[in-house]
């Protein structure tokens, strides 16, 4: 496997580095992101110039999931997932928090059904509601 070339103590632009820790499958992708608003460090908003430094706290946004992660290394090179799962740590809280709303949105998603009525299904619906006039 090859080795990805992290810097310690350089900095690396945000787009690079969400790119290559794999957030986004493009830069040009993670910079929309970073445009719209939803990446940010410190509670705020970022541009895609900021300078990404070990230690760091970005909260990123995806869709219904709101990851809360920790610099751990550097890196401007997209490598394999397993490296770039070691660019980053995500806070337990984050962890915590994205459990409970996937489980709340499969709760929600209990109260509907997994398809449309068919035709018979339809005419039962009608059959019974008939029954009640």
């Amino acid at each position: 496997m090859p080795e990805l070339d992290t810097h310690n103590s350089e900095k690396v632009r945000i787009d690079k580095w969400l790119w290559a820790a794999r957030f986004y499958r493009t830069r040009s992708l993670a910079k929309d992101a970073i445009d719209g608003g939803k990446v940010h460090c410190d509670g705020a908003r970022v541009k895609v110039s900021k300078e990404v430094r070990l230690g760091m706290t970005f909260t990123i946004r995806q869709g219904f999931d709101e990851k809360t992660v920790t610099v751990k290394a550097l890196s401007e090179v997209r490598g394999p997932a397993s490296t770039a799962q070691a660019l980053y740590e995500e806070t337990a809280e984050s962890i915590a928090l994205r459990q409970e709303n996937t489980a709340n949105r499969q709760a929600q998603n209990l109260a509907h059904p997994d398809h449309r009525p068919s035709k018979k299904d339809r005419r039962q619906i009608h059959k019974f509601q008939d029954s009640w006039k």
